[in-house]
């Protein structure tokens, strides 16, 4: 017999692993909307995420699994680090933030392909599947939930300042900035982005910036 509840979560599942649709409570629609609605908007730069073919098929390259074909190309193992976004993925959107809606991520590779993820996604819980996630993605560009057309995941154009809010503050962390800070200052009512590094090289997240900070260790 039904209880006459019905669950308030509704599941949908693609090729790799079950999506919960209804996480976030509202994704900003219009343009008032996400102009001035406080949210967190995190950007994932410097990505690695690339595909490399292994006999018949496309792999996800990464340091463990290719370091002959990197050793071949002079290629840095540290800056094929795929895992790095998928530890940081799997942090963001299961954070109490994303669950509230107030979370938007967007991840720029090193090979210039920016992708925007739907808030609603649940990333696959394993490497290897995120691997084959994201080779899908970068070859056919969008994954869509198998019970409509919502969009997952999907490739948009460059430059993502044309995704972000006009005027918006713009933190990018890095090891070499001497501006030390608690995150917790920049909590405010308006949209901000943080650009984070998602690689294992300590290169810059680029110039455009309106501060640079270190993030302290330990925030209590």
């Amino acid at each position: 017999m039904s209880s006459g509840k019905e669950s308030s979560t509704k599941r949908v599942r693609n090729d790799y692993e079950e999506e919960e649709e209804g996480k976030p409570k509202k994704i900003p629609r219009t343009l008032v909307e996400k102009t001035t609605e406080k949210r967190l908007i995190v950007i994932l730069e410097k990505a690695s995420l690339e595909t490399v073919k292994v006999g018949r098929k496309f792999e996800l390259l990464n340091c463990d699994d290719h370091k002959k074909e990197l050793s071949k190309h002079g290629r840095d193992i540290a800056a094929a680090r795929p895992d790095i976004s998928h530890q940081c993925l799997m942090m963001l959107l299961d954070s109490p933030l994303n669950r509230a809606g107030l979370l938007q991520v967007y991840i720029h590779t090193t090979k210039n392909v920016l992708i925007e993820i739907n808030p609603h996604v649940r990333i696959p819980r394993t490497f290897n599947r995120f691997c084959g996630l994201m080779v899908q993605l970068l070859h056919k560009l969008s994954i869509h939930a198998s019970d409509g057309p919502m969009k997952l995941m999907k490739v948009i154009k460059n430059p993502v300042t044309d995704h972000l809010p006009a005027g918006c503050l713009k933190i990018g962390t890095s090891y070499h900035s001497d501006t030390l800070v608690d995150v917790r200052k920049f909590a405010k009512d308006k949209p901000i982005v943080f650009v984070v590094g998602s690689n294992g090289t300590r290169q810059g997240v680029g110039h455009n910036m309106t501060v640079y900070i270190s993030v302290l260790y330990f925030v209590c």
